[in-house]
């Protein structure tokens, strides 16, 4: 009996650190006293009032300072990653019988950018999941209220009927059609206003919804929810509340899974893992979500637009999680149904598991249709704390972020967790232009928040651990990060083609902080990607990506939500292209940079990789006209930054000048950028 008892207690899943913290400490020391070198030399070195380039030096020493606030803050996420191993055997044998039900929430939006073939197979693969079909139950919003959209789940959910049985039958993974069958081969008009719409496609509690071999099918359903001009909709997060309020009337599944619709499953176990979490005996009733991580499907060898997040997923992560839990970040997420509902934290209040695996079916699919149109409506929230307290909270682009922030103020902890097979999987823009776009919603919803009473240190202040509050202030200061980075891709190549020197001469003792930071962080950065999973190549597309965000996306956001702030903009909500030319797509398998279209990001890009062209070309001409500059003159640094910046933009120059296809940059911005570049050196020199 005892033996018995012993076996029931075990834990559900067990907690790791990561290896080589001591390494890495001894790496961030070395990196902390190389610079509080250059720091030095900035205060030391600092030119006299009649000098020439005081003030480009003050705003270099600035830009520095900023530099080394926001690696100690990256430092701080990244000091104690942990890992997660779950043991789903234990969870079958202690609670199969009585799992919990499961409620599926997949939103969609636009089917011209969102096409219901790759939303159907992302709902059939979340259906086929390994676990008991008459506890999960799974919700679609369409907010584009397509009819095509809805004729494809009704389809679906035929289609549903012999799918389901195949997979289960033979193991399959994974199991969205699409993606099991591209394996198999090798080798194996205007979206409506004023409309609301709910179907009840699949009902899971009638004995009549089985498959071809008479087992029972998971409730399908479709919502799409009334949208009208005079009320504001609230994008993503007014879809997840209909839709956690529609299906607490269906199943009111104690667990709430919700996807993008470009995200399908890619592991059929991934619903037991994360109860793994959940139902564990002791630590379970702390867990408010357990978020999996946003794997990529589309991604060529070298990952030309760094789209994977490789050290995101495998380091920064994991070290969230470590600092008190990760954010929630939108997709792939299974929550406390009473969490996300604004529900406290309480310690004392466990969960019966067994009495919530117990349903009754009440009115009929009908007579509920008819019922859910009223929690759809768009004044159903009207004087409520629909997305204050209650659901996700509105108001911000990343609402998927301060929504999981409230729920660990309100005392909850989160989980991440990355398993060997990726849960869930999903698809990269294929253009630079939606990659950065992509971006700028990211690094603008995360100032907004920081410039917000959603500040984590504000709101966050004796809710959730200091080193909690830290980590979150990497993502919400991204944007900010424009400022400097422009700052130093300019001044610095605009001084040296004025005659100014900046940085320390080679020869001089001084240079050894500046080569040793450098050559140690881009050194450590480089090892820790390829220990991710990366390539060479696709490390130099990640710095060049780096560099890129910086000087647009996140310039564009950082700026867009000042005028927020000060009232001159309104918060939109962008949604990334899922569809491409097939000539587009081409030249993304062959990791040719795509530009194509006119955009004040491309003039951005364009016009910084001319600047520093001209400033090259202007230093080095110096150089060559007196060869003893080499020696005797300090720009031997600013000479290699300067190369190093023409280096990194040469898909810049190959897409100005060289190429012909359709890819190629405009001509008009061609022409923009090579008239803002020249003024920008004859300025500089006169």
């Amino acid at each position: 009996m005892r033996e018995m008892e012993n076996i029931d207690n075990r834990p559900f899943f067990v907690t790791k650190s990561a290896k080589g913290s001591i390494l890495f400490q001894f790496y961030t020391l070395l990196i902390l006293i190389g610079i509080c070198f250059i720091f030095l030399y900035r205060l030391i070195h600092i030119p006299a009032k009649e000098e020439a380039g005081r003030w480009a030096w003050m705003g270099l020493f600035l830009s520095e300072l900023w530099f080394c606030f926001y690696w100690f803050l990256t430092m701080v996420v990244r000091w104690n990653p942990i890992y997660r191993y779950t043991f789903k055997d234990r969870l079958s044998l202690r609670y199969e019988k009585v799992l919990p039900s499961i409620d599926i929430f997949v939103c969609t939006a636009d089917y011209m950018i969102e096409p219901p073939l790759m939303v159907i197979n992302t709902v059939l693969s979340v259906m086929a999941y390994d676990y008991p079909s008459e506890k999960l139950s799974v919700y679609l919003s369409d907010d584009g209220g397509s009819d095509l959209t809805l004729y494809a789940m009704v389809e679906a959910s035929r289609f549903s009927k012999i799918w389901l049985p195949f997979c289960k039958k033979f193991n399959v993974e994974p199991r969205s059609p699409e993606a099991y069958f591209r394996i198999a081969v090798e080798p194996l008009g205007e979206p409506a206003k004023e409309w609301r719409n709910v179907k009840i496609l699949i009902d899971g509690r009638d004995p009549k919804s089985v498959d071809i071999e008479a087992q029972p099918l998971p409730t399908l359903v479709y919502l799409a929810r009334e949208k009208r001009p005079q009320y504001h909709h609230n994008f993503k997060a007014g879809a997840m509340n209909a839709l956690i309020r529609v299906s607490s009337r269906i199943n009111n599944g104690p667990i709430i899974l919700n996807v993008d619709c470009d995200m399908y499953s890619n592991n059929s176990k991934s619903v037991r893992d994360a109860l793994c979490f959940f139902l564990d005996g002791e630590k379970g009733h702390e867990f408010g979500f357990v978020q999996f991580p946003q794997a990529i499907e589309n991604l060529t060898k070298n990952d030309v637009y760094s789209s994977s997040l490789h050290v995101f997923r495998m380091v920064e992560l994991p070290g969230f999680d470590g600092n008190g839990g990760p954010c929630y970040g939108g997709s792939g997420c299974f929550h406390r149904r009473e969490a996300l509902c604004g529900q406290k934290y309480n310690k004392e209040c466990k969960e019966d598991w067994k009495k919530l695996s117990n349903k009754e079916a009440r009115e009929s699919a009908s007579v509920l249709e008819e019922t859910y149109k009223v929690l759809a409506s768009c004044t159903y929230e009207e004087n409520t704390q629909w997305g204050k307290e209650m659901g996700l909270k509105y108001g911000c682009p990343v609402e998927d972020v301060i929504s999981g922030l409230a729920i660990q103020c309100r005392g909850w902890r989160s989980i991440y967790f990355n398993p060997e097979r990726k849960g869930f999987l999903g698809v990269a823009p294929i253009t630079l232009l939606d990659s950065l776009i992509h971006q700028k919603r990211w690094s603008e919803g995360g100032v907004q928040i920081f410039a917000s009473r959603n500040c984590p240190l504000a709101n966050g202040h004796k809710k959730i651990p200091l080193k909690l509050q830290l980590s979150y202030c990497p993502y919400s200061l991204v944007g900010a990060n424009c400022l400097a980075t422009l700052y130093y891709v300019t001044v610095p190549s605009m001084c040296l083609l004025r005659g100014i020197s900046l940085f320390p001469m080679i020869s001089n003792p001084w240079a050894i902080p500046f080569t040793f930071v450098i050559f140690v962080h881009r050194a450590y950065s480089l090892g820790e990607f390829v220990w991710c999973g990366g390539t060479l190549q696709g490390w130099w597309n990640d710095q060049r990506m780096w560099l890129f965000k910086r000087t647009t996306s996140y310039f564009f956001g950082f700026f867009d939500c000042i005028l927020q702030l000060l009232g001159f903009s309104k918060s939109a909500f962008v949604i990334s292209s899922k569809v491409a030319d097939d000539d587009v797509s081409q030249r993304y398998e062959q990791e040719v940079m795509e530009f194509g279209t006119s955009s004040p990001m491309f003039t951005i890009l364009t016009t910084l990789a001319l600047l520093n062209a001209f400033c090259f070309v202007g230093g080095m001409k110096r150089v060559i006209a007196d060869v003893q500059t080499l020696v005797s003159e300090p720009f031997e640094l600013q000479i290699l930054l300067c190369g190093l910046l023409v280096l990194i933009n040469l898909p810049v120059y190959q897409g100005l000048f060289l190429r012909k296809d359709n890819g190629r940059m405009p001509t008009s911005v061609t022409y923009q950028s090579i008239i803002f570049a020249l003024l920008a050196c004859a300025i500089t020199l006169f």
